[in-house]
C-alpha cells in the first residue's frame, strides 16, 4: 500500500485583514517571512515533507480564515506561521491555541483539536529553542491570548478556523535594530529556517 508523506502547510505573515506587520529600518515582517519560508520549504521537503504555501507570492494579500482553510484542504499535520514581533524586546516566541476563541461567528478550534496541539507546540518548542540556544533570546510558549488579537478573540484568527494542529513564530522582534540586523543576513535566515524544520519534524513524530 502507497502512502503519502505529511503534509506542513508553511503560512508566512502579512498582508492580510490586520495590515502589513510591522518592519524594521531596512527589512519587512513580510520580506522576512516570505525569505524563511522559501528556506523551510526546501528543507522541509529534504526531509520528506509535502509542503503547502498559504501564497503564491511575496506581497499577496491573503485573509487569515482563508490562511487556515490552506491548511485544512491539503489535511496538514502542522501549520507553521511564520512573523515578526513589533515591541522593545528581543528573541523569538512560538504562540499556539490553548483555548477556544471566536471570530466572524465562529468558534473554534475544537476541544479535540486543543488538546492534541498542546503536546506538539510543546515539542515544537522545546526543539526550536534547544537550536536557537545562544542565537536567539528565547521568550518561551505562550497562548494565542498573550497576543493582541488573541486578547480581544480569545486566540487567533488562524487558529479559530483551523482543523490542524497550528503554530504561529514570532521570529525576532523586528524593531530592535540588533534583531533586525541578524535577519538581515541570509545565512541567519537560514539557520532560522532550519531550526523551524528540526522543530516541525520533531512536533510531528509527538503527534
Amino acid at each position: 500500500m502507497f502512502f503519502s508523506p505529511p503534509t506542513i502547510c508553511i503560512d508566512p505573515g502579512h498582508p492580510s485583514e490586520v495590515g502589513r506587520g510591522t518592519q524594521g529600518r531596512h527589512i519587512t515582517e513580510i520580506a522576512v517571512a516570505w525569505e524563511v519560508a522559501q528556506e523551510l520549504r526546501t528543507d522541509l521537503k529534504k526531509l520528506g515533507f509535502q509542503v503547502v504555501m498559504t501564497k503564491s507570492s511575496e506581497n499577496q494579500f491573503v485573509r487569515n480564515r482563508k490562511r487556515a482553510e490552506t491548511a485544512n484542504s491539503a489535511q496538514a499535520v502542522l501549520m507553521v506561521r511564520l512573523h515578526c514581533d513589533s515591541s522593545s524586546g528581543t528573541g523569538f516566541t512560538t504562540y499556539y491555541p490553548d483555548q477556544q476563541g471566536v471570530s466572524g461567528g465562529v468558534r473554534g478550534p475544537s476541544q479535540t483539536l486543543l488538546d492534541r496541539t498542546r503536546p506538539i507546540a510543546a515539542v515544537f518548542h522545546t526543539t526550536l529553542a534547544r537550536d536557537l540556544q545562544g542565537v536567539l533570546q528565547d521568550n518561551g510558549l505562550k497562548g494565542d491570548e498573550a497576543t493582541a488579537v488573541g486578547r480581544k478573540q480569545g486566540a487567533l484568527t488562524g487558529s479559530v478556523f483551523s482543523k490542524v494542529p497550528v503554530v504561529l513564530v514570532e521570529m525576532v522582534v523586528l524593531t530592535n535594530p540588533k534583531d533586525e540586523a541578524f535577519v538581515l543576513k541570509p545565512a541567519n535566515r537560514a539557520k532560522l529556517a532550519a531550526a523551524l524544520a528540526d522543530a516541525t519534524k520533531a512536533a510531528v513524530s509527538a503527534r
